[in-house]
């Protein structure tokens, strides 16, 4: 016979993530590290901020070993962070992610008149998950901007110097970190630990 506590157990659903998504999400966070700490490396060889005799990251935060290595790191792991994220996109498209995981019109309402905190952190949730995106794009276009100068001397050109477009290519660093930060506090506040776990522990789920 079931207990009150075992029927309250069976009645929680239990979070489910699709197979596609937990590897576009493990993928995503494996090239992010690899790519923020070869990008260290890069920035320790001419510091963005103070020219060459300006601040620098201690080693154990870079890799590359030197400014080539970093170099070699960077670009090719790049390349796997692009392609990720444009299938990723994909897959959001294909499978009307987008209607579960972007803001919409319900969710500043929610923000502006709710009184619920439940559903205002995941308002949060989804706006955060939403205002990346833009953030991405300036990060790949920036990239791609400095990894071929000469070929896209047009995209580069839109920064108006190459000290800007460094700026802003580093800027974009701490801002990927910052969504990390608060996108996995807002999953926690939605979901709490069953919903982090169902994306990075438990089982595959659906495809």
């Amino acid at each position: 016979m079931d207990t009150p506590n075992s029927v309250r157990k069976k009645g929680r659903s239990q979070p489910s993530q699709a197979l596609l998504a937990k590897t576009f999400h493990w993928i995503n966070i494996v090239s992010l590290f690899l790519m923020l700490s070869s990008g260290l490396q890069i920035y320790n060889a001419n510091p963005v901020f103070g020219g060459r005799g300006g601040w620098t990251f201690p080693s154990a935060f870079t890799l590359g070993g030197w400014l080539g290595g970093g170099r070699n790191w960077h670009f090719a792991v790049m390349w796997f962070y692009c392609i990720n994220l444009l299938l990723y996109g994909l897959y959001v498209v294909l499978t009307r992610r987008w209607n579960r995981r972007f803001v919409d019109s319900q969710d500043i309402k929610a923000l502006q008149n709710s009184h619920n905190v439940k559903r205002k952190n995941y308002a949060w949730h989804r706006l955060v998950y939403t205002a990346i995106i833009p953030v991405l794009v300036l990060a790949i276009v920036s990239g791609l901007a400095m990894y071929k100068p000469a070929q896209f001397a047009w995209l580069s050109g839109l920064f108006g110097n190459w000290q800007i477009l460094r700026t802003v290519h580093f800027i974009t660093v701490p801002t990927v970190v910052l969504f990390t930060f608060l996108h996995s506090v807002l999953a926690l506040k939605v979901g709490g630990l069953r919903l982090v776990n169902s994306m990075f522990l438990r089982g595959a789920g659906r495809v």
